[in-house]
């Protein structure tokens, strides 16, 4: 991702942490390019980018409370990186949010404050 790629978000607009980082990059200037995720889940090409970019194993993304996760099993050790991505893309609130993607980095915004780091 290069300089001139535009800023992302993905978030969930009736998540206050997702509110709250939203405010913090309108506080500098910046308007993100947003994704509500769960309606517009990423692709697995995208979550592994994500994931990259993140340097987090998928299970380090998920909401483990979540009820999808204990349905569908996904703390098994034997399911792989590719079973977990697919279970996010077909399960989009096991996803963590906001997601923050500036200028080649990305963070989590929990708190909301992380997203100073990649700015």
């Amino acid at each position: 991702m290069s300089s001139t790629s535009p800023t992302k978000i993905y978030l969930n607009p009736n998540c206050t942490k997702c509110r709250l980082s939203m405010q913090l990059l309108d506080d500098k200037g910046i308007n993100p390019e947003i994704t509500e995720y769960l309606n517009e889940p990423p692709s697995v090409d995208e979550l592994n980018n994500i994931l990259n970019l993140l340097s987090l194993e998928p299970r380090e993304l998920m909401r483990q409370h979540e009820a999808p996760y204990k349905e569908l099993n996904l703390a098994n050790k034997s399911l792989g990186r590719d079973e977990l991505i697919q279970a996010m893309v077909d399960n989009p609130i096991l996803i963590e949010r906001p997601i923050i993607i500036h200028n080649g980095k990305a963070t989590i915004g929990r708190p909301p404050e992380k997203i100073l780091d990649i700015l």
